[in-house]
């Protein structure tokens, strides 16, 4: 059911790679509350995943981006501006990559070029993004800039990696930045912490169907699934959470906040 939440908004989606990505949910969900999008996302994702369908389905350009080149990020907002007639009032950042994951070099033996390049890409790339916002005015007074988080932020998750340090950097920059542009603009910044999600990305994590089966025993109400936080996005986005800002803001059935559960306690008893 739709609401009209965004009726006559404008945003971007920073990383729709294929229809299982949280980003690909976020902007179906956007469009069937009357927002139009611009979709974007790195030139080699652009390649390897399936855009060009969602951007037919809700009606949106796709406008290549290279996150860790300010020049990209410049060209994305001028022609989301020429394309919509105006700023933008919401940014989704649903980006992450790590090199070291990826290769299987755990936590305690990083490649440092390769932690180097997934600052760059996972976290730097929200600032970077921001920060060019500000300059050319992209963003409308009172709008809203959602970037994807995890829980290993803040706690150890072994196989998680270096994305765990990534991920805490991407919410201290939520934070600062969304101190500054609030002040100059009300834009107001958020992370979103989701429940661990089969998304692409998220499955590339080394036992991850183990933990997903463990994440859903500890959530008092099982596991957020990627349409549920793409619901939760949009409110964000809405004008129903206009004084929310600067919060890293849990979406996980309640796993965050949980020490033990019952069905825990029975699985290790057995």
């Amino acid at each position: 059911m739709a609401y009209n939440l965004l009726k006559g908004k404008k945003g971007i989606i920073f990383g729709a790679l294929d229809e299982n990505s949280i980003a690909w949910k976020t902007a179906q969900h956007c469009y069937a509350e009357g927002a139009q999008i611009v979709l974007t996302n790195a030139p080699i994702a652009l390649r390897m995943g399936t855009i060009n369908k969602l951007a037919d389905e809700i009606k949106a350009p796709v406008i290549p981006a290279d996150v860790t080149v300010a020049a990209d990020i410049e060209n994305l907002f001028t022609q989301a501006m020429e394309h919509f007639g105006g700023p933008v009032d919401f940014v989704l950042h649903s980006i992450g990559m790590s090199i070291n994951v990826r290769k299987g070099i755990p936590y305690y033996e990083n490649n440092y070029e390769f932690t180097h390049k997934g600052f760059d890409i996972s976290a730097l790339s929200l600032h970077r993004v921001l920060q060019t916002a500000m300059k050319m005015d992209a963003i409308s007074e009172w709008g809203s800039v959602v970037a994807l988080t995890y829980i290993a932020s803040q706690r150890v998750f072994p196989d998680y990696n270096d994305m765990s340090d990534n991920k805490a950097v991407l919410e201290s920059i939520a934070r600062n930045f969304g101190y500054y542009y609030g002040t100059k603009k009300k834009v107001r910044i958020n992370t979103v912490s989701q429940s661990p999600t089969r998304t692409t990305a998220g499955s590339g994590v080394k036992g991850f169907d183990g933990f997903i089966n463990y994440a859903e025993k500890m959530s008092p109400l099982g596991n957020a699934s990627a349409d549920e936080c793409a619901d939760y996005c949009v409110t964000l986005f809405s004008d129903l959470t206009k004084m929310v800002t600067m919060q890293n803001l849990f979406h996980d059935g309640g796993f965050s906040f949980t020490g033990v559960t019952a069905a825990v306690i029975e699985q290790m008893e057995k």
